[in-house]
């Protein structure tokens, strides 16, 4: 058996391949849209990608499962678990399958045989993965959005960021008895999770690729409750705030992901189109940021503030040092669905255009009546703020500026100061002209004006 794992960091996002050595077919799991790398593997393993499953409809990343299939000729495997909200609508393609629990794929002397785990999604699917010519107890399980290491995946999504009401409840009690399809299963039992650490599909992800059975039973929190309402309680409280597109990964992902062919390579252009997207280093920014643009430095969170905070619908021109950084730009895009990129233009090219004077001050000289704004998320604020301040959040400051005044300074801060630089360019966009960032954020006030924090310390 051969099994390799590609991890996005900028998505905190795990998909997989497996391939059986003996006849060279491969399954993969969970796919990008950047099929490139799955493509590159196997040819460098002699495999032949013959199959391509997703354990659910995903809502934080566009899938990359049809194009892959529509590449390699493979057959794709959807589940056909769920009522018809959960139904792929491209179902009905001809190189596709619909799984019900306990289908099996067979990968030459390989199977994975598909467990309904819904909670996180109703439609949701694991795959317990056999190696045949070296038994028959299970090797590995694919848990997707399920079992995460130090997790489980959140059931209030669907609720919370596709607004169906009253579901968050229900999916709680179903993950409860979701995690009960374990119990027969060995403590040896690898168990590979779709996320990480820093993804928003749970509240404490850790950040190991791979864990067991038996350890997370050992110290998952989720595993060791047994009460189905503490369990309930608990799942629910303290989850982050679902990002905005995450309602429009789930459409696009059930509609069917446009095929791409390739990643495209991003046009050198003469004048901007739509959006200006700043996406150089932070320092450059800091001190050439463009009038009207909105910045989102290279960054790992780089896709998320993007499908936060870009409207699907109109194009977007990159403001970048080079060819290479517009095309690393456009491919994060792609994989939270933003495609329409105009194309690209160095800030040299936009010398007729006023720059912005981005104003950093200490939090010594801040004034005693001073507004301050804190962009940091829910999460976040709940261990430590400031009381004085208003709290909100990034990804929703575009919808709640009529909050904030225009007629004072208004000081920004976040927790080390990354994101006050993306925030300043939002209000500077909408037209507010008094705006200045605290250096350091919540940190470096911590240190230089602690009395300021309702608990003394930093988040």
């Amino acid at each position: 058996m051969i099994l390799r794992n590609f991890y996005d960091d900028k998505l905190a996002q795990a998909s997989y391949l497996v391939g059986c050595a003996a006849t060279g077919e491969a399954i993969v799991i969970d796919p990008l849209r950047d099929i490139r790398q799955y493509l590159d593997t196997a040819e460098a393993l002699g495999l032949r990608i013959t199959a391509v499953t997703e354990t659910h409809i995903h809502a934080d990343f566009l899938s990359g499962s049809r194009e892959l299939a529509r590449a390699t000729g493979a057959l794709l495997f959807l589940s056909d678990e769920g009522d018809e909200l959960w139904k792929c609508a491209f179902a009905g393609e001809p190189h596709i399958r619909l799984m019900k629990d306990g289908h099996v794929i067979r990968i030459g002397n390989l199977s994975l045989t598909a467990l309904h785990t819904p909670g996180h999604t109703p439609e949701h699917l694991s795959f317990l993965l056999v190696d045949h010519p070296m038994g028959e107890t299970p090797h590995s399980l694919f848990t997707g959005d399920f079992v995460f290491v130090g997790d489980v995946g959140r059931p209030d999504l669907l609720e919370r960021a596709a607004n169906f009401a009253g579901t968050m409840e229900k999916g709680a009690r179903t993950l409860f008895r979701s995690l009960q399809r374990l119990a027969d299963l060995p403590d040896s039992l690898l168990l590979w999770p779709a996320h990480g650490a820093g993804s928003a599909c749970g509240k404490s992800l850790g950040g190991s690729p791979v864990t067991s059975l038996g350890y997370e039973r050992a110290t998952n929190w989720a595993f060791r409750i047994q009460n189905e309402d503490k369990f309930v309680e608990e799942v629910l409280a303290g989850q982050p705030e679902p990002p905005k597109y995450f309602k429009e990964m789930k459409r696009l992902n059930k509609e069917g992901p446009t095929l791409l062919g390739s990643l495209p390579r991003v046009a050198r252009i003469a004048e901007p189109v739509g959006t200006l997207l700043d996406v150089r280093e932070e320092e450059m920014i800091r001190t050439d940021l463009v009038e009207g643009s909105l910045a989102i430095p290279r960054s790992r969170s780089f896709p998320t503030w993007a499908g936060w905070l870009l409207d699907y619908e109109t194009p977007v021109t990159f403001v970048a040092d080079s060819q290479e950084q517009a095309d690393r730009a456009a491919r994060d895009m792609a994989t939270v669905g933003l495609d329409a990129v105009a194309g690209w233009l160095p800030s040299s090219a936009l010398e007729g255009r006023p720059r912005v004077d981005v104003v950093e001050v200490e939090a010594t000289d801040l004034p005693g009546d001073a507004f301050i704004l804190d962009v940091r998320g829910l999460n976040e604020h709940s261990v430590s703020n400031i009381p004085s301040a208003t709290h909100i959040s990034l990804g929703s400051l575009p919808d709640r500026l009529d909050e904030l005044p225009r007629d004072r300074t208004i000081h920004i801060f976040c927790a080390s100061g990354f994101r006050t630089i993306i925030a300043d360019s939002v209000l500077r966009r909408a037209g507010f002209r008094n705006v200045a960032e605290i250096r350091g954020g919540l940190a470096r006030i911590a240190r230089t004006r602690p009395e300021l924090l309702a608990s003394g310390r930093p988040s």
